[in-house]
């Protein structure tokens, strides 16, 4: 399994509820402690969104971490 391919689910659902909230990356990134550069690496299989990552970004979009798995799921398909 490849790093984009292990990513999937949670970057799709990143992305997702990004968009849903009218958010910015660089803000998003700020927020959870990370370079917008680190974000696009996560987003494009260059960087591994590790579990610890997880809660971050749900803090920082106002969702449970289950609602980056869910809108990944939602996403992806």
């Amino acid at each position: 399994m490849t790093i984009a391919e292990a990513n999937t689910p949670v970057a799709t659902g990143i992305k997702v509820i990004i968009a849903k909230k009218g958010f910015k990356n660089l803000h998003v990134a700020e927020k959870a402690g990370f370079t917008p550069q680190k974000l696009s690496d996560m987003f494009n299989g260059r960087r591994l969104i590790k579990a610890c990552d997880i809660p971050r970004f749900a803090h920082v979009l106002g969702v449970k971490t289950d609602d980056i798995y869910a809108a990944g799921k939602e996403g992806g398909d």
